[in-house]
């Protein structure tokens, strides 16, 4: 049984929606591949010691291993920062826990990861 043709007229909008399509999912796709390969980290811990530091715990995720430099932020309850350190990962296991102490200069309520990059 053969498929029924579309109206006359139509053929346009029938192709100009294909290829609309085609170009979405191409994109979906592009960014799903982009996202698996990223580097990020994500905050498991903070607990604060004292009015003059903090104590940081993060998960490292690398595709390939890499070295990395992690930016670690001590934020007070306005979400100034009030303190700052860089912590170096070196190549090795595709995630990775760290811990790290960063010195305040007012007592800080939250410790964030502000970015981290790869190391030539």
């Amino acid at each position: 049984m053969p498929l029924p043709r579309p109206a006359p007229g139509t053929t346009r909008w029938w192709v100009i929606g294909t290829i609309g399509i085609s170009l979405i999912v191409a994109v979906i796709v592009w960014f799903a591949l982009a996202s698996a390969n990223a580097l990020r980290a994500t905050v498991t811990a903070y607990k604060v010691v004292s009015d003059a530091q903090i104590s940081v715990s993060y998960d490292v995720h690398r595709p390939d291993g890499a070295a990395v430099r992690c930016t670690v932020e001590a934020q007070d309850t306005r979400h100034g920062r009030v303190g700052t350190m860089s912590d170096d990962v070196p190549a090795g296991a595709k995630s990775v826990n760290r811990t790290v102490s960063v010195r305040t200069s007012a007592r800080a309520v939250v410790g964030v990861v502000s970015s981290c990059v790869r190391l030539p």
